[in-house]
């Protein structure tokens, strides 16, 4: 589960996480929290390698909408090196 929450009536966000905690025992799967903080310069960092084309991420393959479950099964199945990307139309 993620979300970036950061307002809530009484927890500041942070019920979204105390709920998953709450209900974990009961649905058959483990319900974790995490919190993490964005660092502008970390941020900065990353755009600098992003521009300069030293960090680039590797797309596995990119399937039509239409052949969604045909993706989905190719992810479930583990062959996915990388990202798996879904396109209206491919070649854009």
């Amino acid at each position: 589960m993620t979300g970036g929450e950061t307002d809530g009536r009484w927890l500041g966000g942070t019920d979204r996480q105390l709920r998953a905690q709450l209900l974990s025992p009961f649905t058959g799967r483990h319900l974790g929290t995490f919190i993490a903080s964005e660092h502008a310069d970390g941020l900065r960092d990353l755009t600098a390698l992003i521009d300069t084309g030293a960090l680039r991420p590797v797309v596995d393959r990119v399937h039509p909408l239409a052949e969604t479950a045909a993706a989905v099964r190719h992810l479930l199945d583990g062959r996915v090196t990388g990202k798996l990307a879904l396109a209206h139309r491919t070649g854009t």
